[in-house]
């Protein structure tokens, strides 16, 4: 026969126990619906950018009076 100072801990025990067991913990890993889209304007502006200077350099050079 159990004494009644066991029976709270094994209560506590079995409670315990049964939550644990009750937590299954899962890891899904999906594909996004939508593909992956990478924005490259820095790029594109720094491209045109350089188009620019190298303009600016070349009307310079062949209009040195214009400042």
């Amino acid at each position: 026969m159990m004494t009644r100072s066991l029976r709270p801990a094994l209560f506590a025990l079995l409670a315990t126990g049964l939550l644990a067991g009750a937590c299954n913990p899962t890891v899904k890993v999906e594909a996004p619906d939508k593909p992956i889209v990478i924005n490259m304007n820095v790029k594109i502006e720094q491209e045109v950018r350089v188009r620019i200077e190298e303009q600016a350099k070349d009307d310079i050079a062949k209009n040195p009076d214009i400042f």
